[in-house]
């Protein structure tokens, strides 16, 4: 699937932490705008050297528990089809806090290649609530569109942001289903939160339970660590670190994606 969709079996994708969209408390009126910094950030991303994009409304917090409002939906897929005519790489869409219906409507919609869906399978306690995943929804909603060959599902495994139930909870038994009775296409391990790095051990744990299926880090990835990571998962994707000044509320910064490209393995 690696090589098939990113053009390499160590990808490294860059995310785009989209302006406060329509539907969002924190919309200022000026969608142009939304859409002009992620065109900027496309080329930044694109000529730095990533194998991908994801777009997500990352700004948009505080998050609805459930569905998005239409209007960040459409602003969603408008903003994915500039990003597009800005860049040719495979792009994917994450719809914040964990919206997988709308982000599989954006990407059957506009040709995007993948999502990433926070909370697929189980629950999590999180700071909209208990979000609980719903796999048969979103599978079932996928083959309506008709894009189970056009669409993955990338699939957090114990989400950034949040707690399991059970202070107990075994990661291996969390990864198995979400892959085998979740059916998701990839695993994404994250730290505790935007920016920081998981454990190796929860990668190794991961990559042990499931050794044939793909392997994300979802936070905390720099130019520093990118090789260790990249020793054990499969590919990365980066967001904060690649910022001006390495901070999240800021553009990114062209001189640290080729930084970063540069330090990673090449698959």
């Amino acid at each position: 699937m690696l090589d098939e969709l990113f053009g390499t079996t160590k990808p490294l994708i860059g995310v785009i932490h989209l302006l406060p969209l329509p539907g969002s408390s924190r919309f200022d009126g000026h969608l142009e705008q939304v859409m002009l910094r992620a065109e900027q950030e496309a080329a930044a991303l694109t000529t730095g050297g990533v194998n991908a994009i994801i777009v997500e409304n990352f700004f948009d917090a505080p998050f609805t528990k459930g569905k998005v409002d239409t209007a960040t939906a459409c602003a969603m897929s408008l903003v994915v089809k500039r990003v597009m005519s800005i860049s040719d790489l495979p792009v994917g869409v994450n719809v914040l806090r964990n919206d997988g219906l709308t982000a599989l409507a954006v990407a059957a919609t506009t040709g995007a290649k993948f999502i990433r869906v926070n909370v697929l399978s189980g629950a999590m306690v999180t700071d909209q609530g208990i979000i609980e995943g719903d796999a048969h929804a979103l599978h079932l909603y996928r083959r309506q569109l008709m894009a189970n060959k056009d669409v993955k599902i990338l699939a957090d495994v114990l989400v950034k942001h949040a707690s399991p139930l059970t202070a107990d909870a075994d990661i291996k038994l969390i990864a198995k289903d979400t892959v085998k009775r979740g059916l998701a296409d990839g695993l994404i391990v994250s730290g505790t939160a935007t920016g920081s790095a998981p454990e190796m051990r929860d990668f190794e744990a991961v990559r042990e339970a499931l050794p044939e299926t793909p392997l994300f880090c979802g936070s905390g990835c720099t130019s520093s660590n990118v090789k260790e990571i990249l020793s054990v998962a499969d590919g990365v994707i980066v967001g904060s670190s690649l910022k001006r000044q390495g901070l999240v509320e800021n553009p990114v910064d062209v001189e640290r994606v080729r930084t970063l490209a540069q330090a990673a393995p090449k698959g």
